[in-house]
């Protein structure tokens, strides 16, 4: 079963598939905001983290 939440963003409907996975990533169509499903039962969504450049420190 699908489920669909708001976007913390834009407010826009994103869809999340029928088997959400912890911390998968999925894009808001209307803002193109990359998501991480952070609460699966309910799904909730908040913006993902930023790859941030590992300088080999």
């Amino acid at each position: 079963m699908t489920t669909v939440q708001a976007c913390p963003e834009c407010e826009d409907e994103v869809t999340i598939g029928a088997s959400p996975r912890l911390n998968e990533i999925v894009e808001c169509a209307g803002c193109r905001s990359e998501l991480e499903i952070v609460a699966l039962s309910p799904a909730m969504l908040a913006l993902a983290p930023e790859v941030e450049e590992d300088w080999g420190e």
